[in-house]
Protein backbone atom coordinates (compact mmCIF):
# COMPACT_ATOMS: atom_id res chain seq x y z
CA UNK A 1 0.00 0.00 0.00
CA UNK A 2 1.31 3.42 -0.93
CA UNK A 3 2.36 5.59 1.99
CA UNK A 4 -0.18 8.30 2.77
CA UNK A 5 0.99 11.91 2.42
CA UNK A 6 1.33 13.48 5.91
CA UNK A 7 -0.49 16.65 4.86
CA UNK A 8 -2.72 15.45 2.04
CA UNK A 9 -2.97 15.00 -1.70
CA UNK A 10 -3.10 18.17 -3.80
CA UNK A 11 -4.57 18.85 -7.24
CA UNK A 12 -2.92 21.97 -8.65
CA UNK A 13 -4.14 24.49 -11.24
CA UNK A 14 -1.36 26.80 -12.45
CA UNK A 15 -2.42 29.98 -14.21
CA UNK A 16 -0.99 32.00 -17.09
CA UNK A 17 1.00 35.21 -16.69
CA UNK A 18 4.42 35.20 -18.35
CA UNK A 19 7.47 35.56 -16.12
CA UNK A 20 5.24 35.77 -13.03
CA UNK A 21 4.87 32.03 -13.58
CA UNK A 22 8.19 31.54 -11.81
CA UNK A 23 6.08 31.98 -8.67
CA UNK A 24 4.56 28.56 -9.41
CA UNK A 25 7.98 27.07 -8.65
CA UNK A 26 7.97 28.68 -5.21
CA UNK A 27 4.44 27.43 -4.53
CA UNK A 28 5.40 23.87 -5.45
CA UNK A 29 8.55 24.09 -3.31
CA UNK A 30 6.52 25.19 -0.29
CA UNK A 31 3.92 22.47 -0.78
CA UNK A 32 6.62 19.82 -0.91
CA UNK A 33 8.46 21.30 2.08
CA UNK A 34 5.28 20.97 4.13
CA UNK A 35 4.73 17.37 3.12
CA UNK A 36 1.91 17.72 0.61
CA UNK A 37 1.79 15.28 -2.30
CA UNK A 38 0.89 16.75 -5.72
CA UNK A 39 -1.26 14.17 -7.50
CA UNK A 40 -2.52 16.15 -10.49
CA UNK A 41 -1.54 19.31 -12.37
CA UNK A 42 -3.16 21.44 -15.06
CA UNK A 43 -1.45 24.52 -16.44
CA UNK A 44 -1.94 27.29 -18.95
CA UNK A 45 0.99 29.06 -20.60
CA UNK A 46 3.81 29.45 -18.04
CA UNK A 47 1.71 27.30 -15.73
CA UNK A 48 1.95 24.51 -18.31
CA UNK A 49 5.71 24.90 -18.53
CA UNK A 50 6.25 24.74 -14.76
CA UNK A 51 3.60 22.05 -14.28
CA UNK A 52 4.98 19.84 -17.04
CA UNK A 53 8.51 20.09 -15.71
CA UNK A 54 7.38 19.21 -12.18
CA UNK A 55 5.30 16.28 -13.39
CA UNK A 56 8.39 15.02 -15.21
CA UNK A 57 10.56 15.39 -12.12
CA UNK A 58 12.75 18.04 -13.79
CA UNK A 59 11.62 21.26 -12.12
CA UNK A 60 14.67 21.66 -9.86
CA UNK A 61 17.00 21.50 -12.86
CA UNK A 62 14.93 24.10 -14.71
CA UNK A 63 14.81 26.35 -11.64
CA UNK A 64 18.58 26.25 -11.24
CA UNK A 65 19.01 27.12 -14.93
CA UNK A 66 16.45 29.93 -14.86
CA UNK A 67 18.20 31.60 -11.94
CA UNK A 68 21.34 31.99 -14.06
CA UNK A 69 19.61 33.96 -16.83
CA UNK A 70 20.53 37.58 -17.44
CA UNK A 71 18.57 40.10 -19.50
CA UNK A 72 20.94 39.59 -22.41
CA UNK A 73 20.65 35.80 -22.20
CA UNK A 74 16.86 36.03 -22.11
CA UNK A 75 16.85 38.20 -25.23
CA UNK A 76 18.94 35.65 -27.09
CA UNK A 77 16.64 32.82 -25.99
CA UNK A 78 13.43 34.64 -26.95
CA UNK A 79 14.78 34.94 -30.51
CA UNK A 80 13.14 38.18 -31.75
CA UNK A 81 11.62 38.15 -35.22
CA UNK A 82 10.05 40.80 -37.43
CA UNK A 83 8.59 38.57 -40.12
CA UNK A 84 7.09 35.69 -38.10
CA UNK A 85 3.50 35.61 -36.78
CA UNK A 86 4.74 36.94 -33.47
CA UNK A 87 7.52 39.21 -32.24
CA UNK A 88 9.30 36.22 -30.63
CA UNK A 89 9.94 32.74 -31.96
CA UNK A 90 11.04 31.38 -28.53
CA UNK A 91 12.40 28.16 -30.05
CA UNK A 92 15.75 28.60 -28.32
CA UNK A 93 14.21 28.67 -24.87
CA UNK A 94 12.17 25.61 -25.81
CA UNK A 95 15.38 23.88 -26.88
CA UNK A 96 16.67 24.45 -23.35
CA UNK A 97 13.45 22.99 -21.92
CA UNK A 98 13.71 19.99 -24.28
CA UNK A 99 17.26 19.34 -23.09
CA UNK A 100 15.93 19.14 -19.54
CA UNK A 101 12.81 17.10 -20.36
CA UNK A 102 14.31 14.70 -22.85
CA UNK A 103 11.73 12.72 -24.81
CA UNK A 104 9.17 12.50 -21.97
CA UNK A 105 5.55 11.97 -22.96
CA UNK A 106 2.54 13.15 -20.98
CA UNK A 107 1.05 9.67 -20.64
CA UNK A 108 4.30 8.35 -19.11
CA UNK A 109 4.59 11.03 -16.41
CA UNK A 110 4.37 9.90 -12.77
CA UNK A 111 1.93 12.77 -12.06
CA UNK A 112 -1.16 13.25 -14.29
CA UNK A 113 -0.67 16.46 -16.27
CA UNK A 114 -2.78 18.58 -18.61
CA UNK A 115 -1.41 21.44 -20.69
CA UNK A 116 -4.16 23.79 -21.85
CA UNK A 117 -3.89 25.53 -25.22
CA UNK A 118 -6.29 27.37 -27.52
CA UNK A 119 -7.24 26.20 -31.02
CA UNK A 120 -7.13 29.45 -32.99
CA UNK A 121 -9.16 28.06 -35.90
CA UNK A 122 -11.89 26.24 -33.95
CA UNK A 123 -11.96 28.94 -31.26
CA UNK A 124 -11.99 26.53 -28.33
CA UNK A 125 -9.84 25.40 -25.43
CA UNK A 126 -7.79 22.23 -25.98
CA UNK A 127 -6.60 19.88 -23.25
CA UNK A 128 -3.29 18.23 -24.17
CA UNK A 129 -3.04 14.97 -22.21
CA UNK A 130 -1.03 12.78 -24.58
CA UNK A 131 2.11 13.14 -26.65
CA UNK A 132 5.48 14.85 -26.07
CA UNK A 133 5.56 17.12 -23.04
CA UNK A 134 7.70 19.71 -24.82
CA UNK A 135 5.23 20.02 -27.71
CA UNK A 136 2.33 20.54 -25.30
CA UNK A 137 4.28 23.24 -23.47
CA UNK A 138 5.26 24.93 -26.73
CA UNK A 139 1.62 25.15 -27.79
CA UNK A 140 0.42 26.45 -24.42
CA UNK A 141 2.96 29.31 -24.16
CA UNK A 142 2.29 30.89 -27.57
CA UNK A 143 1.16 34.34 -26.35
CA UNK A 144 -0.96 35.95 -29.11
CA UNK A 145 1.00 38.47 -31.15
CA UNK A 146 4.14 37.86 -29.09
CA UNK A 147 5.16 34.19 -29.51
CA UNK A 148 4.53 32.39 -32.78
CA UNK A 149 1.57 29.91 -32.67
CA UNK A 150 2.39 26.20 -32.80
CA UNK A 151 0.99 23.61 -35.20
CA UNK A 152 0.25 20.32 -33.43
CA UNK A 153 -1.75 17.41 -34.85
CA UNK A 154 -3.12 19.63 -37.61
CA UNK A 155 -4.32 22.35 -35.22
CA UNK A 156 -2.99 25.89 -34.92
CA UNK A 157 -2.53 26.29 -31.17
CA UNK A 158 -1.79 29.32 -29.02
CA UNK A 159 -1.66 30.36 -25.38
CA UNK A 160 -4.02 28.45 -23.09
CA UNK A 161 -4.69 31.64 -21.16
CA UNK A 162 -6.77 33.04 -24.03
CA UNK A 163 -9.79 31.02 -22.93
CA UNK A 164 -8.65 29.30 -19.73
CA UNK A 165 -6.20 31.41 -17.70
CA UNK A 166 -6.78 29.34 -14.53
CA UNK A 167 -7.45 25.73 -15.64
CA UNK A 168 -9.50 24.19 -12.87
CA UNK A 169 -11.76 21.99 -15.00
CA UNK A 170 -9.01 19.51 -16.00
CA UNK A 171 -8.26 18.68 -12.35
CA UNK A 172 -11.87 18.50 -11.19
CA UNK A 173 -11.86 14.68 -11.41
CA UNK A 174 -8.51 14.20 -9.65
CA UNK A 175 -8.81 12.31 -6.37
CA UNK A 176 -7.25 14.85 -4.03
CA UNK A 177 -7.77 16.15 -0.50
CA UNK A 178 -7.13 19.75 -1.49
CA UNK A 179 -7.55 21.65 -4.76
CA UNK A 180 -5.24 24.64 -5.05
CA UNK A 181 -5.37 27.30 -7.77
CA UNK A 182 -2.47 29.69 -8.36
CA UNK A 183 -3.48 32.88 -10.18
CA UNK A 184 -0.86 35.21 -11.64
CA UNK A 185 -3.28 38.13 -12.03
CA UNK A 186 -3.91 39.04 -8.41
CA UNK A 187 -4.33 42.59 -7.14
CA UNK A 188 -1.61 44.45 -5.28
CA UNK A 189 -1.72 47.11 -2.54
CA UNK A 190 -2.86 50.43 -4.03
CA UNK A 191 -3.66 48.50 -7.20
CA UNK A 192 -5.85 51.17 -8.74
CA UNK A 193 -3.30 53.92 -8.21
CA UNK A 194 -0.50 51.75 -9.55
CA UNK A 195 -2.51 50.86 -12.63
CA UNK A 196 -3.18 54.51 -13.39
CA UNK A 197 0.40 55.62 -12.86
CA UNK A 198 2.14 52.65 -14.43
CA UNK A 199 -0.24 50.15 -16.05
CA UNK A 200 1.02 46.61 -16.54
CA UNK A 201 1.38 47.02 -20.24
CA UNK A 202 3.05 50.42 -20.33
CA UNK A 203 6.51 48.97 -19.55
CA UNK A 204 6.13 46.86 -22.69
CA UNK A 205 7.17 49.84 -24.77
CA UNK A 206 10.27 50.19 -22.59
CA UNK A 207 11.00 46.46 -22.93
CA UNK A 208 10.49 46.50 -26.68
CA UNK A 209 12.74 49.51 -26.96
CA UNK A 210 15.44 47.67 -25.01
CA UNK A 211 14.93 44.63 -27.22
CA UNK A 212 15.38 46.68 -30.37
CA UNK A 213 18.38 48.57 -29.00
CA UNK A 214 19.95 45.27 -28.00
CA UNK A 215 19.22 43.57 -31.31
CA UNK A 216 22.16 45.26 -33.00
CA UNK A 217 24.42 43.68 -30.39
CA UNK A 218 23.01 40.20 -30.99
CA UNK A 219 22.61 40.20 -34.75
CA UNK A 220 24.63 41.55 -37.61
CA UNK A 221 24.34 45.35 -37.10
CA UNK A 222 23.69 46.27 -40.70
CA UNK A 223 21.21 43.45 -41.17
CA UNK A 224 19.34 44.38 -38.01
CA UNK A 225 19.13 48.02 -39.00
CA UNK A 226 17.93 47.15 -42.48
CA UNK A 227 15.13 44.99 -41.02
CA UNK A 228 14.04 47.58 -38.47
CA UNK A 229 14.10 50.40 -41.01
CA UNK A 230 11.53 48.85 -43.34
CA UNK A 231 8.01 50.31 -43.63
CA UNK A 232 6.52 47.04 -42.35
CA UNK A 233 8.74 47.09 -39.25
CA UNK A 234 8.00 50.75 -38.54
CA UNK A 235 4.29 50.05 -38.88
CA UNK A 236 4.46 47.10 -36.48
CA UNK A 237 6.48 49.05 -33.91
CA UNK A 238 4.00 51.89 -33.97
CA UNK A 239 1.19 49.41 -33.24
CA UNK A 240 3.14 48.14 -30.24
CA UNK A 241 3.21 51.59 -28.73
CA UNK A 242 6.94 52.38 -28.87
CA UNK A 243 5.82 55.90 -29.60
CA UNK A 244 2.83 57.50 -27.93
CA UNK A 245 2.10 59.78 -30.86
CA UNK A 246 -1.51 59.38 -31.82
CA UNK A 247 -2.21 56.93 -29.00
CA UNK A 248 -2.82 59.25 -26.06
CA UNK A 249 -6.36 59.61 -24.87
CA UNK A 250 -6.90 63.03 -23.33
CA UNK A 251 -9.67 65.25 -22.10
CA UNK A 252 -9.63 68.90 -21.23
CA UNK A 253 -11.27 68.38 -17.86
CA UNK A 254 -9.29 65.60 -16.17
CA UNK A 255 -6.08 63.61 -16.77
CA UNK A 256 -6.27 59.98 -17.84
CA UNK A 257 -3.55 57.34 -18.16
CA UNK A 258 -1.50 57.51 -21.34
CA UNK A 259 -1.91 54.16 -23.04
CA UNK A 260 -0.24 53.17 -26.29
CA UNK A 261 -1.65 50.53 -28.61
CA UNK A 262 0.19 47.68 -26.91
CA UNK A 263 -0.86 48.93 -23.48
CA UNK A 264 -4.51 48.93 -24.50
CA UNK A 265 -4.22 45.41 -25.94
CA UNK A 266 -2.46 44.04 -22.87
CA UNK A 267 -4.89 45.62 -20.41
CA UNK A 268 -7.81 44.31 -22.46
CA UNK A 269 -6.37 40.80 -22.19
CA UNK A 270 -5.89 41.27 -18.42
CA UNK A 271 -9.54 42.25 -17.97
CA UNK A 272 -10.83 39.38 -20.10
CA UNK A 273 -8.63 36.83 -18.34
CA UNK A 274 -9.67 38.06 -14.89
CA UNK A 275 -13.33 37.61 -15.86
CA UNK A 276 -12.65 34.15 -17.31
CA UNK A 277 -10.77 33.10 -14.17
CA UNK A 278 -13.68 34.17 -11.97
CA UNK A 279 -16.02 32.17 -14.19
CA UNK A 280 -13.83 29.08 -13.85
CA UNK A 281 -13.65 29.45 -10.07
CA UNK A 282 -17.42 29.77 -9.88
CA UNK A 283 -17.84 26.55 -11.87
CA UNK A 284 -14.99 24.64 -10.18
CA UNK A 285 -14.30 26.33 -6.84
CA UNK A 286 -10.84 25.51 -5.42
CA UNK A 287 -10.27 24.88 -1.74
CA UNK A 288 -7.47 27.43 -1.74
CA UNK A 289 -6.56 30.29 -4.07
CA UNK A 290 -3.03 31.70 -4.05
CA UNK A 291 -2.82 35.04 -5.85
CA UNK A 292 0.41 36.45 -7.26
CA UNK A 293 0.03 40.22 -7.87
CA UNK A 294 0.13 41.12 -11.53
CA UNK A 295 2.57 43.87 -10.53
CA UNK A 296 5.08 41.32 -9.17
CA UNK A 297 7.07 41.55 -12.38
CA UNK A 298 6.53 42.34 -16.03
CA UNK A 299 5.42 39.54 -18.29
CA UNK A 300 8.72 39.21 -20.16
CA UNK A 301 11.16 39.74 -17.28
CA UNK A 302 12.41 36.17 -17.34
CA UNK A 303 15.73 37.21 -15.78
CA UNK A 304 14.04 37.71 -12.38
CA UNK A 305 13.56 34.03 -11.55
CA UNK A 306 15.11 33.98 -8.08
CA UNK A 307 13.05 36.81 -6.60
CA UNK A 308 9.75 35.69 -8.17
CA UNK A 309 10.29 32.11 -6.98
CA UNK A 310 10.86 33.45 -3.48
CA UNK A 311 7.67 35.51 -3.74
CA UNK A 312 5.69 32.42 -4.73
CA UNK A 313 7.09 30.53 -1.78
CA UNK A 314 6.18 33.37 0.58
CA UNK A 315 2.62 33.71 -0.76
CA UNK A 316 2.11 29.95 -0.58
CA UNK A 317 3.28 29.84 3.03
CA UNK A 318 0.89 32.62 4.01
CA UNK A 319 -2.05 31.02 2.20
CA UNK A 320 -1.35 27.55 3.60
CA UNK A 321 -1.07 28.92 7.13
CA UNK A 322 -4.47 30.55 6.68
CA UNK A 323 -5.92 27.35 5.23
CA UNK A 324 -4.61 25.31 8.16
CA UNK A 325 -6.18 27.71 10.65
CA UNK A 326 -9.55 28.23 8.95
CA UNK A 327 -10.20 24.88 7.29
CA UNK A 328 -11.38 24.10 3.76
CA UNK A 329 -12.71 27.41 2.57
CA UNK A 330 -11.65 29.46 -0.43
CA UNK A 331 -9.30 32.33 0.28
CA UNK A 332 -9.93 34.95 -2.39
CA UNK A 333 -9.04 38.60 -2.64
CA UNK A 334 -11.60 39.96 -5.13
CA UNK A 335 -10.32 42.02 -8.03
CA UNK A 336 -12.33 44.50 -9.97
CA UNK A 337 -10.45 45.26 -13.19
Amino acid sequence: MAEKSPKGRVALALGSGGARGYAHIGVIDELQRRGYEIVGIAGSSMGALVGGLHAAGSLDEFSDWAKTLTQRAVLRLLDPSITAAGVLRAEKILDAVRDILGDATIESLPIPFTAVATDLIAGKSVWLQRGPVDAAIRASIAIPGVIVPHVLDGRLLADGGILDPLPLAPISAVKADVTIAVSLSGPAPDDDAAAAADPEASPSSEWLGRLLRSTSGLLDTNAARSILDTPAARSMLSRFGTSSDGDDITEDTEPVPKLGSFAVMNRTIDIAQAALARHQMAAYPPDLLIEVPRTACRSLEFHRAAEVIDLGRELAAKALDGYRNTGPEIIITPETP
